[in-house]
């Protein structure tokens, strides 16, 4: 929810700078809303694609188990690291508690 509620604040910033560009009101404000929306915006992007949820189902046959394990902070469930030979990306699996 919060990251939606993002992502419409980094738009209406954007929004706004444009507004004030064509418009010529508040033309101070362009520069300060336009980074604002930037950020958020951009910010919001880079955490998702960072960032990767947790997968409730079993690991790809193809994928290898690095052996690292953690507990996830937000979460608090045990999270296994399993790697993609295909792409190189890291998958996050909730593990099973021994």
């Amino acid at each position: 929810m919060l990251p939606i509620v993002l992502y419409v604040l980094g738009a209406a910033l954007l929004l706004g700078a444009g507004l004030a560009a064509l418009t010529g009101l508040f033309v101070a404000f362009v520069p300060q809303l336009l980074l604002a929306g930037l950020l958020v915006v951009v910010g919001l992007a880079i955490e998702r694609w960072r960032y990767k949820p947790l997968i409730d189902t079993g690991p790809d046959p193809a994928w290898t188990d690095t052996g690292e394990r953690f507990v996830d902070p937000s979460s608090g469930r045990l999270t296994a690291v399993y790697f993609d030979p295909r792409d190189g990306a890291r998958h996050y699996v909730v593990a099973p508690r021994r």
